[in-house]
């Protein structure tokens, strides 16, 4: 395979690797490590690795790798809601075989929302920033298999590989997601009813277990592991590198069409009708409105577009803006959210949208305003985003509900989704997802209490990669195979080494 003077396959087919300064391709094998590994020799790239972005820790993630760890400080850190701030002594890292001796957890890019990638309070344990690990370790074109480092996002791999015909096969919410962040969350996106979790396309995963080993980690080896560790949030070892395939594209762009539909019942049929034909489908609803239009909303479907009706050139990744500062508590509440869902409404018009367009918006629309959590103010806001039946009695109830207890929430989204996944505590299952923001607020904690007694009477559960408030034993009741998961973590970390907020929370760690 052939490579640019860098080392930078990307180079060699005369595009501009501007994240990613050096990285390297190849069929062939590469150099085995000098650790032994069980179950294989791993693989590392020739190429020097590159630097990590700036991305929502930037002002924690130094760029330079921090391998003096009496010299890390403990510093407040959160997740993307900004609830709760935790003391963390947060290491990046270029090289996570090292550096995964002794982390208590690992940390992509900061976007689960609670406190999944935060250390247990009071410990101010050692947490590693993996963005700069961020190197592919091998490509086969002609199987669309990628390797790489568990730090390479899912904006770097849209940006290396879809001017190339390739693409990662599940696009979750945000680009500024890495590799072992999706492992972790097993997460989904708008294509879950056709294509599955992220994990269905994962082939092999090399990990560092909280007993100290390092394993290759597959369908076929460490089975068990492999099925603990999609949407095991970290908990199961530390991801170091993950091999998946890729989905071969026909262009670059997407056909989408977005449809206006005047209430709840309209959204959840219209929303079932494009999903039976559309492989990526998505719908927004207004939760600010009561009465007969309560859940107004509109369905987007979209598919890659084919050769002959995309343009000829590359989509180049758009430009974003970022909130420069925190703004106050309070901005975002019942009156600004009723302005920004009516003004979006009216914007749409009454007539259907269809065009070919840049991929970007479709899949990240909220990327585009970098930083944008910082207008929820310094109490911050919890995603609250749960997967029950379909039923527009079952999200009428719901949502007058959230609307009864105090809610409010501008980005509210609807999607369906396909069987649950092979993953031990992985998220998605057949049914409906419906995701809320809400701002902090004294009575955000009892009103979970209401919307989960909700979800688990119908069967339902809530996303732990979005999730600040559930109880223990509410989890219990959603994640039924819970008990088999705590079985597999204790054969491959007895001590519990590995733990987070999250799981002192839920687990008792």
């Amino acid at each position: 395979m052939t490579r640019g003077t860098c080392g930078c396959f990307a180079e060699a087919r005369g595009l501009r690797c501007s994240r990613m300064s050096h990285v390297s391709v190849t069929s062939t094998a590469l150099p085995a490590r000098r650790e032994g590994v069980t179950g294989g020799a791993a693989r590392v790239a020739t190429g020097a690795p590159s630097e990590p972005t700036p991305d929502a820790d930037a002002a924690l993630v130094s760029r330079r790798p921090v391998d003096n760890v009496a010299a890390v400080p403990a510093r407040p850190l959160s997740g993307w809601g900004r609830h709760p701030w935790i003391d963390t002594r947060l290491r990046p890292s270029q090289d996570l075989l090292n550096a995964s001796r002794d982390a208590v957890l690992f940390r992509g890019l900061g976007r689960a929302y609670g406190d999944a990638a935060l250390p247990v309070q009071g410990e101010a344990g050692l947490v590693t920033a993996t963005p700069p690990a961020d190197r592919v370790l091998a490509f086969d074109p002609d199987a669309g298999v990628l390797r790489a480092e568990a730090g390479l996002s899912l904006g770097g791999i849209r940006q290396l590989f879809l001017p190339l015909g390739f693409m990662s096969p599940v696009r979750t919410g945000t680009r500024h997601v890495t590799l072992g962040g999706m492992v972790a969350a097993d997460v989904h996106g708008k294509e879950h009813h056709v294509a599955g979790c992220f994990g269905a396309h994962v082939r092999e995963l090399l990990m560092r277990t909280g007993d100290g080993e390092l394993r290759r980690v597959s369908r076929t080896s460490h089975a068990d592991l492999f099925a603990a560790t999609l949407g095991g949030m970290g908990l199961t070892g530390h991801v170091l590198e993950v091999e998946v395939e890729l989905e071969r594209v026909p262009s670059p762009w997407i056909y989408s069409e977005s449809e206006r539909f005047h209430d709840l019942a309209s959204v959840v049929d219209g929303l079932a009708e494009a999903s039976a034909d559309w492989p990526m489908t998505v719908a927004w609803i207004d939760t600010s409105v009561s009465g007969p239009r309560a859940g107004r909303g509109m369905v987007m479907r979209g598919r890659w577009a084919a050769a002959d009706e995309a343009p000829s050139t590359q989509p180049l990744p758009h430009r974003s803006i970022a909130v420069p500062f925190t703004l106050p508590s309070g901005l975002v509440n019942g009156a600004t959210i009723r302005l920004a869902n009516a003004a979006l409404w009216y914007k749409h018009g009454s007539s259907i949208k269809r065009g070919v367009g840049h991929p970007d918006p479709w899949f990240w629309p909220l990327d585009r305003l970098e930083q944008w959590n910082r207008g929820y103010g310094n109490r911050g806001f919890t995603q609250y985003q749960c997967v029950m039946p379909r039923s527009v009695e079952l999200f009428r109830e719901f949502l007058l509900r959230f609307q009864r207890g105090g809610g409010c929430s501008f980005v509210t989204v609807l999607k369906d989704c396909g069987p649950a996944s092979e993953g031990l505590l992985s998220f998605p299952q057949a049914g409906t997802s419906l995701a809320l923001d809400i701002p902090i607020s004294p009575n955000v904690p009892a009103l979970v209490r209401e919307l989960n007694a909700m979800v688990i009477a119908n069967g339902g559960r809530v996303y732990l990669a979005k999730d600040a408030f559930t109880t223990p034993e509410e989890f219990r009741a959603m994640y039924p195979r819970f008990d088999d998961w705590c079985v597999v973590r204790d054969r491959y970390d007895p001590q519990r080494r590995l733990r987070s907020a999250m799981s002192r929370r839920l687990f008792g760690d």
